[in-house]
Formats: C-alpha cells, sequence, structure tokens
C-alpha cells in the first residue's frame, strides 16, 4: 500500500503518489481480493468482539427497559384507577350538594305550606267573621225598619181621628 506524502503548498489535494518503483505499472485491483480476505475475517473478529463486549450490557439494559415499561404500565393503571376514585368522590360531592340543597327547598316548601294553612285559616275566619257581621248587619236594619214600622203605627193611632157621626 501507498502512503500518501504531505498535501501540496497550493492547497489542491493530488493523486497519491506511489513510494515503491514499479508498483504504478500494475493495475489498483491486484492484491485487493487478499486484502479483502484478510479484512473480512478481522471486520468479523472486531465485530463479535465488539458484540461480545457490549451485547450483555445491551441485553441487562433492555431488560431493565422492558421492566421498566411494565412498571409503567401498572402504574399507569394505578393511576387511572385512582382517577376514576377521585371522579367518583367528586360526583359523590355534586350529589351531596344536590341532597343539601333539595333539603334547603324541602324546608321551603315546608314553610311555604304553613303559611298557606295559616292564611287558609285566617281566610276563612275572616270569611265567617263577614258573614256574621253581614247578618248582624241585616238583623239591625231589620229591626230598624220593624222599630220605624211600630213608630209610625203608633203615630198613626196617636194622630187625631174625627169622630164617626152617626
Amino acid at each position: 500500500m501507498s502512503v500518501p506524502g504531505p498535501p501540496p503548498s497550493d492547497g489542491v489535494l493530488a493523486a497519491p503518489r506511489p513510494t515503491t518503483p514499479g508498483l504504478s505499472d500494475t493495475s489498483p485491483d491486484e492484491g485487493l481480493i487478499e486484502d479483502l480476505t484478510v479484512e473480512d475475517k478481522a471486520v468479523e473478529q472486531l465485530a463479535e468482539g465488539l458484540l461480545s463486549h457490549y451485547l450483555p450490557d445491551l441485553q441487562r439494559s433492555k431488560q431493565a427497559l422492558q421492566e421498566l415499561t411494565q412498571n409503567q404500565v401498572v402504574l399507569l393503571d394505578t393511576l387511572e384507577q385512582e382517577i376514576s376514585k377521585f371522579k367518583e368522590c367528586h360526583s359523590m360531592l355534586d350529589i351531596n350538594a344536590l341532597f343539601t340543597e333539595a333539603k334547603h327547598y324541602h324546608a321551603k316548601l315546608v314553610n311555604i305550606r304553613k303559611e298557606m294553612l295559616m292564611l287558609h285559616e285566617k281566610t276563612s275566619k275572616l270569611k265567617k267573621r263577614a258573614l256574621k257581621l253581614q247578618q248582624k248587619r241585616q238583623k239591625e236594619e231589620l229591626e230598624r225598619e220593624q222599630q220605624r214600622e211600630k213608630e209610625f203605627e203608633r203615630e198613626k193611632q196617636l194622630t187625631a181621628r174625627p169622630a164617626k157621626r152617626t
């Protein structure tokens, strides 16, 4: 193999120059097959060495990642269950608020009913009183009318009448 020399001073790369005389006459493909077989074996050995060095760590990392993934799935399931519990608790709070509100409105309805019963009783009493007053007025009116008639009759009797001549 040839080793390239220092780059030219103008900064442009030139083709490599052979250092041994006579090699420039040979084809560049000659000797390549031998180099490839040696290089293939070396590459294969290097790859095996690299794999044997890093593969156990990678397998342990893969196993740890799988365990982490499984744990993460378990955690997600647990978290979803807790979220659903919180939602249930929140809905229970809403239900409790609704029951509290229902109790409040029930109490209002009971008070309104009591007030309506009390008003009904008062109106009934007022109607009875009004009826009694009306009857009393009518009775007084009747008595006054009868008194007037009696006075009129009395005045009639008291007025002088001419005597009958016979």
